[in-house]
């Protein structure tokens, strides 16, 4: 188990979390369900650790994109329903079995569940129809639809929980036309599908940008993405990092000017004056993309900016601590509230989510609960 002294380490920050969390629940109408993405290992945090505090939150719905993922959650005691946005078709008896929710993109892969649950003997299982408005990645298209819902009326294996579609550029006011007109069209499919089937499934097509900057379109349910791990869509709004990436200096070498360079390509050079370098247990196989290297970006040490030098090796990265007081032992944080993640996805050119999903599973997570 973790140790809040382990040298490399993911804290996980619940009251951030919780803020986050009340921030866009604010938004919403008492009766919104709100559903929180925790794919991709939530988000580089680590599923079991963020779901669990979700739920402790008072989420209504979780989501992830494989059936694995989902499978991890439930054998952890994870309890609240589950999506499941990217089902396939290969792993039907593990949804089934775990009781997740699949995602149901084209009438191939509806077809091939309800066998499924045939076979079994299952009737009203819940799924979620996926409508194409827009994203063109997966969904019944409009012409799609009449087939689908002659399918939905003969087959009794399966009940419709909910029909959603993904918002392409909900964040770019520049965009503004065609998300109204994806949410028209989402609109009108969702309207054709429960109008066809006699009953009511949730409605949702807003994700974290649409819950900020188009709450009028809220429907039923909201799928809640980067927005709770710390990211907004709104500049004037700065909602807390919950995710903070933290290291132990392992080395301090003071080098003086004959000793010539530093790491691997000899990239690194000793200051004509001398170098003062902390060696740290963070490479790119962490998480630390190396085009961070070479003095592109800096990290905090005690409130002290300080510059990577040299290049980013596989497990580690040099430091340049010249002129401060720093030994063995201290902590550097590599991205948090300083340097902010969004700091390091503009050098990188790149968004926040690639760097939080970077995080592997080799590094701890440990929740912070104060």
């Amino acid at each position: 188990m973790a140790r809040e002294d382990d040298f490399s380490r993911l804290e996980l920050n619940l009251p951030n979390a919780l803020s986050n969390y009340r921030y866009f629940r604010g938004r919403l109408e008492s009766g919104t369900k709100l559903l929180v993405l925790v794919k991709a290992n939530a988000y580089g945090h680590g599923a079991v650790e963020f779901a669990s505090m979700m739920q402790q939150a008072g989420a209504d719905y979780l989501a992830v994109a494989l059936p694995v993922e989902g499978v991890e959650l439930r054998r952890s005691g994870i309890s609240l329903p589950i999506l499941v946005l990217t089902s396939g078709t290969d792993f039907f008896p593990e949804i089934i079995d775990n009781r997740l929710e699949p995602g149901i993109p084209n009438l191939f892969t509806l077809k091939a569940f309800c066998a499924e649950l045939q076979k079994r003997g299952m009737e009203s299982y819940p799924v979620h129809i996926k409508l194409d408005t827009g994203m063109h990645r997966l969904g019944f298209m409009p012409s799609e639809l009449d087939e689908l819902i002659q399918f939905l009326k003969t087959c009794k294996s399966v009940k419709v929980r909910s029909v959603y579609s993904h918002l392409a550029a909900a964040e770019d006011p520049s965009e503004d036309e065609f998300t109204l007109g994806q949410i028209k069209m989402y609109r009108e499919g969702a309207s054709r599908i429960t109008d066809a089937i006699g009953y009511k499934p949730l409605w949702h097509v807003l994700n974290s940008a649409g819950i900020e900057r188009f709450p009028q379109y809220q429907f039923d349910m909201v799928r809640l993405g980067i927005g709770i791990y710390g990211i907004s869509a709104l500049p004037d709004v700065h909602l807390k990092p919950v995710a903070s990436l933290k290291v132990k200096v392992l080395q301090i070498k003071r080098l003086q000017p004959g000793d010539g360079t530093i790491g691997y390509g000899r990239h690194g050079i000793v200051a004509p004056e001398g170098t003062t370098i902390a060696t740290i247990p963070c490479g790119y196989a962490d998480g630390l993309d190396r085009h961070l290297g070479c003095g592109r970006a800096s990290f905090s040490i005690d409130g002290h900016r300080t510059s990577t030098i040299g290049n980013i090796c596989m497990d580690m990265c040099m430091l340049d601590v010249t002129g401060l007081d720093v030994k063995p032992g201290d902590t550097v944080t590599i991205f948090g509230e300083d340097p902010t993640v969004e700091e390091l996805a503009s050098i990188l050119d790149t968004i926040p989510y690639e760097i939080l999903t970077s995080v592997p599973r080799r590094i701890e997570r440990i929740i912070v609960r104060k």
